[in-house]
């Protein structure tokens, strides 16, 4: 099985975009957003995490690696396809390993589907520290009921002026609402394609 996907035009902006921790780049989640990004002129790279590599392998299931290693596995990614400066990010876990990758000089901008502010129930397990200090372009799409950091959590925690917060009506970590919200997933989904396509537009035409 080959450890990439890449959907999108050659010479289109490029967006390098990471699974989440228990889910590999072939999820439909991550395949909904790759095709929808690449249907609005975006070329999406996504590509396993070398535990989930292991996994394809074997079957079993494992733990996601230490963080050094997950970041050198995406900083390879960076160099692989990053000609020029490049706009990373990924789902949940995937989104907070690109958003740790912001001092290095070929990131243009992060995009987080769904940030694990802290696990489930354990608000005193807070990994979000460095947002408060972010220097480059970073959006991050919220549910608005995630229990990894619902909307009204978000709005105590400390956040630098680069950082863009949208919230996914009703949304919980995959962005899924309930039926009685009057939201629905296809259209949650659609909803962060647009606010990420038009992210990762904007940066791709700065000069």
């Amino acid at each position: 099985m080959s450890n990439t996907r890449i959907d999108g035009g050659e010479n289109a902006p490029l967006f390098i975009f990471a699974h989440g921790a228990g889910a590999d780049m072939d999820h439909e989640f991550m395949s909904r957003v790759a095709k929808g990004l690449a249907y609005k002129g975006i070329r999406v790279v996504r590509f396993n995490f070398p535990y989930m590599v292991k996994r394809s392998e074997d079957g079993k299931r494992r733990p996601p690696d230490r963080a050094p290693k997950l970041l050198d596995a995406f900083e390879e990614m960076i160099k692989a396809y990053g000609s020029k400066p490049v706009v990373i990010g990924g789902k949940s876990m995937g989104g907070r390993m690109a958003s740790l990758l912001s001092d290095n000089t070929m990131v243009k901008g992060i995009a987080c589907l769904g940030f694990p502010f802290h696990p489930p129930g354990k608000l005193d397990k807070y990994k979000g520290e460095h947002l408060a200090a972010m220097e480059k372009p970073c959006l991050i799409l919220q549910g608005e009921r995630d229990t990894f950091g619902t909307r009204d959590e978000c709005n105590n925690f400390d956040f630098s002026s680069h950082i863009r917060l949208e919230y996914i009506p009703d949304g919980d970590h995959s962005f899924k609402p309930r039926k009685s919200s009057g939201h629905t997933e296809v259209g949650n989904i659609a909803l962060a394609i647009e606010h990420l396509s038009r992210f990762i537009l904007e940066l791709n035409n700065e000069k």
